[in-house]
């Protein structure tokens, strides 16, 4: 259950007054209630377990022949569903979406969809197509749950572009596209002339049958981002392995010629740039130099990446150098010149430019804060955070109630679509479960002081 919300440090700008860091030691947990703690702490403590991640789908099917769909079901709801998802039914995501907003936390909702389809009937357009109506409910779900939008004014979405685009073709593409001097059959300017004008597009290096799935692609892409935008909703592309990057990125530039002017209030694609790929920094100073050369909104959303550990595997197994940084250390140094190219980027764009620091980083919410207090980025301002539903409550929370525009990535749909999706995230994100050691700490020492009355605060 809620409690009364409290604003734990106002600042009415960052540009004004004192610079006031923001104290992550888990005071904001008053906010909630026991149940939920608990509930936190025995979820974030199985999933740091590295066997349950590890064979979550299995132990899942043996949990429903063993205890039968309906307890099985009931089980997951209360414990890894209730922890990690807004719900089922739209009234349910309502539901969850009130809550947040009453912590002064936004949702950013997204559709759970797998980008490698595991059986034969999920192969052909059909099932694209069905992705595309999940996509395009997802956006008036995205709209109609938020009369006030929040401190930035915006409502946003996950996208994710394989779900409406096989792999295969995205994996077709990607070596044309790192070829020096690239085929001008594969430029942006060329995609996104063919969503506008509607001609059938052709390109030599696919064949028949692949030039007739781009161009189906390109259509629900279309159709996606031209709802979006006039329902408002802006949408926020998710980076995948480096194999499909490339075909990905070219895609989101298509869309962004084709709708971030900034006259129409762009932009409203933006993509996600992985800070732990050794070529991530110059490709973001690329890109936004190309959408300031080309006059148009630029949108970047921050992660460090969850793909490490596969992406060092495939490419010892190719023989191919390694793209990722070499440790945790040179992650977070890339990270932060990141974080500072684009925070440089948006006192000098102001709304053409925006931003969003996903982490669950305390170190880089951090110098978030403090840069945009340096530099005259106001709270209400072009930059946002983002954290996972369920994680790192005490970096959200504490965010939110300072003024910042926080923002909660959030699946919803049944179990059946749900449960799988979240365990091949934990199986990618594993690294961030299990270094979810200082939440495990507040979160014991918030229940102690509650249910028996002592224990001091963990020091930031």
């Amino acid at each position: 259950m809620l409690r009364p919300c409290q604003v734990l440090c106002s600042q009415a700008s960052p540009s004004t007054g004192a610079w006031q860091a923001l104290s992550f030691d888990g005071g904001a947990f008053h906010l909630k209630g026991t149940g939920e703690l608990m509930r936190a702490l025995l979820v974030l403590r199985l999933c740091a377990w590295p066997p349950l991640v590890t064979h979550g789908l299995a132990l899942q099917a043996w949990s429903q022949r063993l205890l039968g769909s309906r307890l099985s079901g009931a089980l997951l709801r209360a414990s890894f569903y209730g922890q990690f998802v807004a719900g089922e039914t739209s009234e349910e995501v309502r539901g969850c979406v009130q809550q947040l907003q009453t912590l002064g936390l936004q949702p950013l909702l997204a559709v759970p969809t797998e980008e490698e389809p595991d059986s034969a009937v999920k192969t052909g357009e059909a099932w694209y197509e069905g992705n595309l109506n999940a996509m395009l409910r997802c956006v008036d779900l995205s709209r109609g749950l938020l009369e006030n939008p929040g401190p930035a004014g915006n409502i946003l979405m996950q996208l994710k572009v394989t779900a409406l685009t096989s792999t295969r073709l995205c994996k077709e593409l990607t070596p044309w596209i790192r070829r020096p001097g690239a085929s001008l059959e594969l430029s942006s300017e060329r995609l996104a002339e063919a969503m506008d004008s509607g001609r059938d597009l052709r390109v030599s290096c696919l064949s028949t049958e692949q030039n007739q799935h781009l161009q189906a692609s390109l259509n629900r892409l279309q159709r996606v981002v031209q709802h979006a935008r006039a329902q408002r909703v802006r949408l926020l592309v998710d980076a995948e392995y480096t194999s499909l990057n490339p075909a990905l990125s070219l895609l989101v530039a298509a869309l962004a010629i084709h709708c971030n002017s900034p006259r129409e209030g762009g932009p409203w694609v933006w993509n996600t740039y992985q800070a732990y790929l050794k070529d991530t920094y110059e490709r973001l100073r690329r890109d936004a130099e190309a959408a300031d050369k080309a006059g148009l909104a630029f949108g970047v959303k921050l992660v460090r990446g969850a793909y490490l550990d596969k992406e060092r595997k495939v490419a010892q197994l190719q023989g191919t150098e390694d793209p990722t940084q070499p440790d945790y250390e040179a992650t977070s140094r890339s990270y932060s010149r990141c974080l500072e190219l684009m925070l440089t980027h948006v006192s000098q764009r102001g709304p053409r430019c925006h931003l969003m620091v996903a982490s669950h980083n305390e170190e880089s919410v951090y110098q978030a804060t403090k840069r945009m207090w340096e530099l005259g980025i106001p709270l209400d301002g072009p930059v946002c955070f983002g954290q996972l539903l369920g994680m790192s409550d005490h970096v959200s929370l504490a965010l939110g109630q300072a003024g910042y525009a926080v923002y909660k990535s959030i699946p919803y749909g049944t179990l059946e679509e749900v449960i799988p999706y979240l365990i091949r995230r934990a199986q990618e994100n594993r690294s961030v479960l299990q270094g979810a050691r200082r939440e495990r700490e507040l979160l014991s020492q918030e229940l102690r002081r509650r249910l028996l009355g002592w224990g001091l605060r963990v020091p930031h």
